[in-house]
């Protein structure tokens, strides 16, 4: 899925384009135990409740493609009587009346799902009527091309509120607060079947985990089981590693300003994509190739890949690259630069000391202070 059919289906979570038919949740306390179960018709609930849960539901598509939203697509296997993925269609079939079903589900989250404490299963399905579209992107309300039903997870921590004073307006005093669970926003959930191309995709889901460090990948394999990728943490790590061992002795701040420069052009021309700019093992090889990367170094480019990513991996560059900023860092002195304008930055001999150059410009500030040059340009020289 992209950036722009996430924020569609976002958009429904709202009275105004709600489609959720049911709503079931399960509330589960440290030792495992349901302490709770619930069923009903979404919009049988008060309005202040359903604003509560449109809330939890963006943020469980929240976040960014590629890092906390993740497209996984199930193996073949688990599309047979019995998988992982068949169990889904077939919980997305029920239109969540199936009570059986919907408990065999939530044992299955409950024994998996690692949690340090209380937590909350919201389940909800949901009946979109997909808007057709002009040639300008325009929808046509009136126009449908097809039903898009799927149900989406969200799973929430339930925490207990901070102790604290609170003001009672019956006494006109303040008084201990009373300490309650409080339902937090979702660490993880999912979305079946996936919305690609604004379609139904039974043969995928998106996955969501707000730490896109710890991906749980123990629960994804048992519960979704379709491969995960490297987190975003995991393919900026690979990539550096990569540019290091590629590149060994030449691997100079030059040099790694260009490949930088090179990723960010690119990035520039997808600009107008909505899809994240990914990069397999082959593309990769061809930006150090642009990037000025010695045929040499070239050769010994795959064993390096298959050693620090994998073969297969793929690289989101936005995981892999800082955008804003780019950094040069010593262990006395850290440098940040306009990935824009890196072209002031370079190095030089002097005095026999290799030394990292910048152009100063006309405006320099110094812990807010606006200071002037201190000496001429012949003064260099001197």
């Amino acid at each position: 899925m992209t950036k722009k059919e996430v924020n569609e289906i976002r958009k429904q979570f709202n009275d105004k384009n709600c489609a959720i038919t049911r709503i079931c949740g399960c509330y589960v306390d440290g030792e495992k135990q349901k302490k709770l179960e619930f069923k009903e018709a979404f919009l049988s609930l008060p309005e202040e409740e359903r604003f509560k849960y449109y809330e939890l539901f963006r943020k469980t598509l929240g976040g960014t493609v590629g890092r906390n939203l993740l497209n996984l697509n199930f193996p073949m296997k688990e599309e047979a009587e019995g998988g992982t993925q068949e169990f889904l269609y077939r919980l997305r079939e029920s239109k969540l009346t199936d009570t059986e079903l919907i408990g065999e589900f939530y044992d299955k989250i409950i024994e998996h799902y690692d949690a340090p404490g209380n937590f909350l299963i919201l389940l909800i399905h949901s009946v979109y009527d997909v808007p057709g579209k002009t040639s300008d992107g325009l929808e046509m309300d009136d126009a449908s091309d097809e039903v898009y039903e799927y149900i989406m997870v969200s799973i929430c921590p339930v925490n207990l509120s901070k102790p604290g004073l609170s003001y009672n307006a019956e006494e006109n005093n303040f008084q201990n607060r009373i300490r309650d669970w409080v339902v937090a926003a979702p660490e993880t959930g999912f979305l079946f079947p996936a919305f690609n191309d604004r379609g139904t995709d039974l043969h995928s889901t998106l996955y969501y985990s707000r730490n896109s460090e710890e991906l749980k990948e123990d629960f994804v394999n048992l519960i979704l089981d379709c491969p995960l990728p490297l987190s975003a943490g995991g393919q900026k790590e690979s990539f550096q590693m990569l540019i290091e061992e590629t590149l060994q002795e030449t691997c100079s701040i030059e040099a790694v300003i260009q490949i930088h420069e090179k990723l960010n052009e690119m990035i520039e021309e997808h600009k107008e994509d909505p899809a994240p700019l990914i990069l397999d093992k082959e593309d990769v090889k061809t930006v150090f190739a642009s990037s000025g990367v010695s045929n040499e170094k070239l050769e010994i480019f795959d064993r390096c890949y298959d050693a620090t990513a994998g073969e297969k991996t793929e690289l989101v560059v936005n995981n892999v690259i800082n955008t804003r900023n780019f950094e040069v860092k010593t262990p006395n002195v850290i440098i940040k630069v306009n990935p824009e304008r890196m072209d002031l930055v370079e190095t030089k001999t002097i005095d026999g000391r290799e030394c990292l150059v910048i152009d100063l410009g006309s405006d320099v500030e110094v812990n807010g202070i606006t200071v002037r040059r201190s000496f001429h340009e012949d003064s260099y020289d001197e």
